[in-house]
């Protein structure tokens, strides 16, 4: 017997193990009533739902910007106020000694008046109005 034959003869042992099995799984679906698997199938169904509409209840707000209440100006309004007074651009290192503020701080807000357009790269480090 070659080899291919053995591995024949072993997967037909397997698919006549396979067919008892599902021939067994039939019988008994047959034996049981409509009402039981509808009973089956409500209770499988239920949970899942109920799960979905946990995930869309948790939904989180969308975050809005705290309004100031004082006459004082935000970190972006006074980036935006520096660079739209200059006419050739202003500079990372002038921003920073005019507004006092931390590498990180100046950075966040470049980055953010530039998505919103207000603001543009003019070369590396040198800000712009739009």
């Amino acid at each position: 017997m070659t080899k291919n034959e053995k591995q024949l003869k072993t997967i037909a042992k397997q698919l006549q193990t396979l067919t008892q099995k599902v021939e067994k799984l039939a019988d008994a679906a047959a034996k049981e009533t409509p009402q039981k698997a509808k009973a089956k199938a409500k209770a499988l169904v239920k949970p899942k739902a109920k799960a979905k509409a946990k995930v869309k209840a948790k939904k989180p707000a969308k975050k809005t910007a705290p309004k100031k209440a004082s006459g004082k100006p935000t970190v972006l309004d006074s980036v935006l106020n520096l660079v739209n007074r200059s006419k050739k651009g202003v500079a990372i290192a002038n921003i920073k000694k005019k507004t006092n503020l931390e590498t990180r701080q100046l950075s966040n807000a470049l980055y953010k008046l530039t998505k919103k357009g207000l603001i543009k790269t003019e070369s590396r480090g040198v800000y712009t109005k739009a």
